[in-house]
Protein backbone atom coordinates (compact mmCIF):
# COMPACT_ATOMS: atom_id res chain seq x y z
CA UNK A 1 0.00 0.00 0.00
CA UNK A 2 1.29 3.50 -0.79
CA UNK A 3 2.02 5.92 2.05
CA UNK A 4 -0.43 8.40 0.50
CA UNK A 5 -3.30 5.90 0.87
CA UNK A 6 -2.87 5.47 4.65
CA UNK A 7 -5.54 7.02 6.88
CA UNK A 8 -5.79 8.07 10.54
CA UNK A 9 -7.04 5.13 12.60
CA UNK A 10 -5.47 2.60 10.24
CA UNK A 11 -2.47 0.38 10.96
CA UNK A 12 1.03 0.16 9.51
CA UNK A 13 4.41 -1.34 10.33
CA UNK A 14 7.15 0.96 11.68
CA UNK A 15 10.51 -0.57 12.64
CA UNK A 16 9.00 -4.08 12.54
CA UNK A 17 6.25 -3.19 15.03
CA UNK A 18 2.53 -2.90 14.16
CA UNK A 19 1.32 0.63 14.95
CA UNK A 20 -1.99 2.50 14.93
CA UNK A 21 -1.83 5.75 12.95
CA UNK A 22 -2.73 8.76 15.09
CA UNK A 23 -1.81 11.69 12.81
CA UNK A 24 -0.82 12.23 9.18
CA UNK A 25 0.46 15.50 7.75
CA UNK A 26 1.37 15.85 4.09
CA UNK A 27 3.66 18.48 2.58
CA UNK A 28 3.29 19.93 -0.88
CA UNK A 29 5.78 18.89 -3.54
CA UNK A 30 8.64 21.31 -4.17
CA UNK A 31 10.22 22.33 -7.43
CA UNK A 32 12.40 19.22 -7.66
CA UNK A 33 11.00 17.04 -4.90
CA UNK A 34 8.08 14.81 -4.17
CA UNK A 35 5.32 15.34 -1.61
CA UNK A 36 6.15 13.77 1.75
CA UNK A 37 3.96 12.39 4.51
CA UNK A 38 4.83 12.63 8.21
CA UNK A 39 3.06 9.92 10.19
CA UNK A 40 2.77 9.70 13.96
CA UNK A 41 1.74 6.28 15.24
CA UNK A 42 1.55 4.35 18.52
CA UNK A 43 2.72 0.74 18.84
CA UNK A 44 -0.06 -1.81 19.32
CA UNK A 45 1.89 -3.97 21.79
CA UNK A 46 4.33 -1.54 23.45
CA UNK A 47 2.36 1.77 23.28
CA UNK A 48 5.49 3.60 22.09
CA UNK A 49 5.07 6.72 19.96
CA UNK A 50 6.86 6.46 16.60
CA UNK A 51 7.31 8.94 13.77
CA UNK A 52 7.80 8.15 10.13
CA UNK A 53 8.59 10.42 7.13
CA UNK A 54 8.47 9.11 3.56
CA UNK A 55 7.42 10.26 0.10
CA UNK A 56 3.71 9.62 -0.49
CA UNK A 57 4.35 7.41 -3.53
CA UNK A 58 6.60 4.97 -1.61
CA UNK A 59 5.23 1.71 -0.30
CA UNK A 60 4.34 1.01 3.33
CA UNK A 61 3.85 -2.31 5.09
CA UNK A 62 0.41 -2.92 6.56
CA UNK A 63 0.01 -5.73 9.12
CA UNK A 64 -2.68 -8.37 8.75
CA UNK A 65 -4.86 -8.24 11.86
CA UNK A 66 -6.77 -11.43 12.61
CA UNK A 67 -9.68 -10.44 14.89
CA UNK A 68 -11.11 -13.43 16.74
CA UNK A 69 -13.54 -14.26 19.51
CA UNK A 70 -12.49 -16.30 22.50
CA UNK A 71 -13.35 -17.27 26.04
CA UNK A 72 -11.08 -16.94 29.04
CA UNK A 73 -10.32 -20.44 30.28
CA UNK A 74 -7.91 -19.67 33.11
CA UNK A 75 -6.29 -16.63 34.70
CA UNK A 76 -2.68 -17.23 35.73
CA UNK A 77 -0.27 -14.86 37.50
CA UNK A 78 1.75 -14.60 34.27
CA UNK A 79 -1.16 -14.12 31.85
CA UNK A 80 -4.44 -15.44 30.52
CA UNK A 81 -5.29 -18.72 28.82
CA UNK A 82 -7.85 -18.25 26.04
CA UNK A 83 -9.94 -20.80 24.17
CA UNK A 84 -10.71 -19.76 20.58
CA UNK A 85 -14.46 -20.06 19.94
CA UNK A 86 -14.02 -21.19 16.31
CA UNK A 87 -11.14 -23.66 16.45
CA UNK A 88 -11.34 -24.53 20.19
CA UNK A 89 -7.56 -24.26 20.52
CA UNK A 90 -5.94 -22.89 23.68
CA UNK A 91 -3.73 -19.81 23.50
CA UNK A 92 -1.62 -18.11 26.17
CA UNK A 93 -1.85 -14.31 26.15
CA UNK A 94 -0.42 -11.56 28.36
CA UNK A 95 -2.68 -9.40 30.50
CA UNK A 96 -4.10 -6.41 28.58
CA UNK A 97 -2.29 -3.20 29.48
CA UNK A 98 -4.94 -0.87 28.04
CA UNK A 99 -7.22 1.33 30.10
CA UNK A 100 -10.04 0.14 27.80
CA UNK A 101 -9.93 -3.41 29.22
CA UNK A 102 -10.12 -3.31 33.03
CA UNK A 103 -8.39 -6.20 34.81
CA UNK A 104 -11.50 -6.69 36.99
CA UNK A 105 -13.37 -7.99 33.91
CA UNK A 106 -10.66 -10.59 33.16
CA UNK A 107 -12.26 -13.61 34.85
CA UNK A 108 -12.72 -17.24 33.87
CA UNK A 109 -15.66 -17.76 31.52
CA UNK A 110 -15.74 -14.19 30.15
CA UNK A 111 -16.00 -13.85 26.37
CA UNK A 112 -13.40 -11.60 24.78
CA UNK A 113 -12.20 -10.32 21.43
CA UNK A 114 -8.51 -10.75 20.74
CA UNK A 115 -6.21 -9.84 17.89
CA UNK A 116 -3.48 -11.99 16.43
CA UNK A 117 -0.79 -9.87 14.72
CA UNK A 118 2.54 -11.35 13.57
CA UNK A 119 2.20 -14.28 15.98
CA UNK A 120 1.51 -12.06 19.00
CA UNK A 121 -1.78 -11.98 20.90
CA UNK A 122 -3.53 -8.89 22.31
CA UNK A 123 -6.84 -8.85 24.19
CA UNK A 124 -8.80 -5.85 22.89
CA UNK A 125 -12.14 -6.00 24.70
CA UNK A 126 -14.37 -8.02 27.02
CA UNK A 127 -17.87 -8.71 25.69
Amino acid sequence: MDVGELRVGGYMMIDGEPCKIMDISKSKPGKHGAAKARIVAIGVFDNQKRQFVKPVDNGAEVPIIDKRAGQIFAVNPSGVQIMDLETFEYIDAPFPDDEEVPKAKIVSGAEIEYWRILGKIKITRVK
